[in-house]
């Protein structure tokens, strides 16, 4: 996703909001988005990119976004169900786990969420939620990432992970990347911070004794990619990051789905709610199903890393 498609939504403030359509539109859709970044932003554009394309005037988008704050999202969506929307779209975590407990009637469909068992505290998760929630899944096959790293940077030995306290999604993600890695003989540490005003110290406090640093999917993160890319820079430790927009801002590499195919699949799963009456109850959790390896030219030239056989390079 370029840059310059984002821009509408990269300009938004704290709690913003994007009416578009028509406010008599037969659908009014609530959209609530835990904070503007590439990633995120790619996966909105996606969803209302195709249901204006399904929908035309019938449509329209309330666009609310919640600056990285999960209490924002709790207002938000208690907004949106005081207005009886139609659906609403819920972009991150927190947003999904702000709808889910803000409304068992109105649709509501996630997207960029890791795993929605995490997400929503459901044990024994089996694909489908059987309540009034659905949606698509930013997951990328954690394995391969982990083979990833190993296969780019063989002569490491302790790798980093490190992921925000406050996102279940991003402790799940690294658990499983921890857990492929340990049993490749790699040493690992866990590196946990609570927040945006904690992260810099702690990762200074760990940077120079890693070999690598991955980091899964995680907001927080993403909302703070230059100070990473600046601490790594300082240590010359390489990257390697859950998804592609992170990775253009402090990655060398990535295994990356595409934010804007699984925003796409999040709008064709509304459409069948909508217009053809499909039970969300029963709409199995969808993924993008072809996650692709790429590098950050900038960022590997730093390191004198030649970029691997097979990686496309990501756009500038």
């Amino acid at each position: 996703m370029k840059k310059g498609k984002l821009l509408f939504l990269a300009a938004l403030s704290s709690m913003s909001m994007v009416m578009t359509g028509c406010n008599n539109a037969k659908f009014q859709i609530g959209i609530c988005q835990l904070a503007n970044h590439v990633a995120l932003d790619a996966a909105t554009k996606g969803f209302m990119d195709a249901l204006k394309e399904k929908l035309g005037n019938d449509v329209s988008f309330d666009l609310q976004i919640a600056s990285g704050d999960s209490s924002n999202c709790v207002t938000i969506v208690n907004s949106f169900v005081a207005k009886k929307k139609s659906l609403i779209m819920a972009n991150a975590t927190p947003a999904l786990q702000a709808a889910s407990s803000g409304t068992d009637k109105i649709p509501v469909l996630g997207t960029s969420i890791t795993e929605y068992g995490v997400a929503l505290g459901i044990k024994d998760f089996k694909g489908t939620t059987g309540i009034n929630v659905s949606g698509t899944s930013d997951l990328a096959p954690l394995d391969e990432q982990a083979q990833m790293l190993v296969d780019v940077f063989p002569e490491a030995e302790k790798v980093g992970l490190l992921y925000c306290a406050a996102e279940a999604n991003s402790l799940y993600q690294v658990q499983v990347v921890n857990e492929e890695l340990t049993k490749k003989g790699l040493q690992t540490e866990l590196i946990s911070f609570a927040d945006s005003n904690d992260l810099p110290s702690t990762l200074r406090a760990k940077a120079g004794g890693l070999d690598v640093l991955y980091i899964p999917t995680d907001n927080t993160c993403a909302d703070n990619a230059t100070t990473i890319d600046a601490i790594c820079a300082e240590n010359n430790l390489p990257v390697v990051a859950g998804e592609e927009g992170l990775c253009a801002k402090c990655g060398a590499i990535t295994l990356s789905i595409s934010y804007y195919n699984i925003g796409l699949k999040t709008g064709e799963m509304a459409y069948e709610i909508l217009v053809n009456g499909k039970d969300i109850k029963s709409m199995p959790i969808a993924y993008d199903e072809h996650p692709v390896k790429k590098f950050n030219k900038t960022i590997c030239d730093r390191l004198g890393i030649t970029a691997p056989e097979g990686y496309a390079q990501i756009e500038e």
